[in-house]
């Protein structure tokens, strides 16, 4: 889910492939990083078309900002094993003992105003609130760093903290994706919180039908809402 090529909502395993697709990526995946020594962490990113045909894109030869959904969905603390590496430190864990479970959403929260064209705002942060849960089986995660009293720097991007849930299945990571919107509270500034409740209820998020241009589609957000 994105806007103009950078993400908004990230989520894994992905709802579009299938167990022997994800498993095929993959291998190839780490064929061509092994294939010319590649050590570290990285990314290969490709698109998909309607047709299911898969296009090599880019290699980030470092963490994105949605590695959280891959730790919540394999258990692997990739920050640690990057260090470890750089450390040159051996990786005491194999690929076999590797595996997916349940489903991670991670919700990008910047300091703009979805309402009137993703306008930035630098403001003074006069409250913040964190959520939780208490459901069995669902861990909620925020990574950010501002409190009260905190102002929004003007001169770089406007990512203020990143919400991330994990639960069973997709449908209930987008319901502990909600309520813990719900929860979250960034007060005096603002932010795409509005915008990310709009989307996880969207009945194409919630069916996993979307794509690249559905923000533009939908007009969920920007200007033609006003």
């Amino acid at each position: 889910m994105q806007r103009h090529h950078q993400k908004l909502v990230e989520e894994a395993p992905s709802p579009v492939l299938t167990p022997a697709e994800r498993a095929d990526l993959g291998g190839r995946a780490a064929a061509a990083a092994a294939s010319f020594g590649y050590l570290g962490a990285g990314t290969l990113e490709f698109l998909r078309d309607a047709s299911g045909r898969l296009v090599f894109m880019e290699m980030n030869t470092r963490l994105q900002v949605e590695h959280p959904v891959t730790e919540l969905c394999t258990g692997v603390d990739l920050v640690r094993w990057q260090i470890e590496i750089a450390a040159n430190r051996p990786l005491a864990l194999a690929q076999e003992a590797i595996a997916l479970s349940g489903h991670a959403i991670e919700l990008r929260i910047n300091a703009e105003d979805p309402d009137a064209g993703f306008a930035p705002d630098p403001s003074l942060v006069t409250a913040v609130s964190i959520p939780s849960s208490s459901r069995p089986g669902v861990t909620v995660r925020w990574d950010g760093g501002v409190a009260a009293g905190f102002r929004i720097p003007p001169h770089y991007d406007s990512l203020v903290g990143k919400l991330i849930v994990h639960a069973a299945d997709r449908a209930s990571a987008i319901e502990a994706a909600r309520e813990a919107l719900s929860g979250l509270r960034l007060d005096g500034i603002k932010t795409t919180i509005p915008l990310h409740r709009r989307i996880l209820d969207d009945p194409d998020f919630v069916a996993g039908t979307y794509d690249v241009s559905f923000l533009e589609r939908k007009a969920l957000a920007g200007a033609s809402r006003g």
